[in-house]
């Protein structure tokens, strides 16, 4: 067990380093990086996916590459047209409903995101459940026409209730993301007709196969994206969209180029708007630079504990 901790080029999420865990197991390595405020229960399926990804456990690939999005974090226009032009791909993800920024903020955003992609690119937006029903049904009017279109918003409210009223409300397409992987029943989505789009995240939802069975059962169009993981742990999201039959929309996994540094060899970034299907190999000088501190280590030791008690008191 590695611990690596990795600083990023912009705050995103609300954080400014990334802190996670690699393990090797007999077929390679797998990634443990639920997020920090996360508990046992939350963080016990991100361990699944990086033992199953340590044992060599993927489906086959149907394609040797996979479309992607360049993500926008909430900056200002000035730096989101630079990262989209620096992206190289041809649909963005913005980051919209930052607390202390304005509609017009989020207007500008777009526009400038717009201006970088030109007429033909796609645009989608990324709320993180945080508005209500009335300011999504406002927003997204107003963010569309900002963004000359938009492909969807994802996860504009936080309850599958709400995002079935917004998504009967508007003409944009809506995306689930929190209301599958932190629901009890992602297939709520599907029985309340929430949604138009499901995205999935291989850690956060056990594994590559577990959400190949949620895509199979879901019936909706999958967009796979990351949970802002190491090329170690975009892999497993790579060789889940490689799996499925379809994929219809770019996916989010083209997050490392968010960081400020990775773990392997030959970093798994976007050339012509594509990730190829491989599995990276890890680099020990690397890892070396990107080694936590003491405490940082004590830290994760102490989770990973935690979620080996939960796994026992459940057997």
């Amino acid at each position: 067990m590695i611990v690596y901790s990795v600083p990023m080029r912009t705050r995103f999420r609300g954080i400014t380093v990334r802190e996670g865990v690699l393990v090797e197991g007999p077929a390679g390595w797998g990634e443990w990086s639920p997020f920090l405020e996360y508990d046992a229960a939350v963080a016990e399926p991100w361990l699944r996916c990086a033992e199953e990804a340590a044992a060599g456990d993927w489906p086959a690939p149907v394609r040797d590459s996979v479309p992607v999005n360049v993500t926008v974090p909430a900056v200002g226009p000035e730096q989101a047209h630079e990262i989209v032009r620096r992206g190289g791909c041809r649909t963005a993800k913005v980051k919209v409903a930052e607390p202390g920024q304005t509609r017009a903020d989020e207007q500008a955003r777009l526009e400038a995101v717009r201006d970088a992609l030109g007429p033909d690119g796609r645009v989608r937006i990324d709320v993180n459940g945080l508005w209500d029903v009335d300011t999504a049904v406002a927003a997204i009017g107003v963010l569309d026409r900002a963004a000359g279109g938009l492909e969807y918003v994802e996860q504009p409210v936080a309850t599958v209730e709400d995002l079935a009223v917004v998504r009967r409300r508007v003409d944009v397409p809506v995306a689930a993301d929190e209301s599958i992987r932190r629901a009890e029943d992602p297939y709520r989505v599907r029985d309340l007709a929430a949604a138009d789009v499901a995205v999935l995240k291989v850690q956060p939802l056990g594994g590559v196969r577990a959400c190949l069975r949620i895509a199979e059962e879901i019936g909706l169009p999958v967009v796979v994206s990351s949970a802002l993981e190491t090329s170690v742990g975009i892999a497993a999201g790579i060789a889940l969209a490689a799996a499925l039959p379809e994929l219809p929309y770019a996916c989010g996994l083209a997050t490392v180029q968010l960081l400020t540094g990775d773990v392997v060899t030959e970093s798994l970034l976007p050339v012509d708007g594509a990730l190829p299907v491989r599995v990276p190999s890890v680099d020990p000088a690397l890892l070396a630079t990107h080694a936590a501190a003491p405490d940082r280590v004590a830290h994760w030791e102490a989770r990973l504990a935690d979620v080996r008690a939960l796994r026992e008191d459940r057997v």
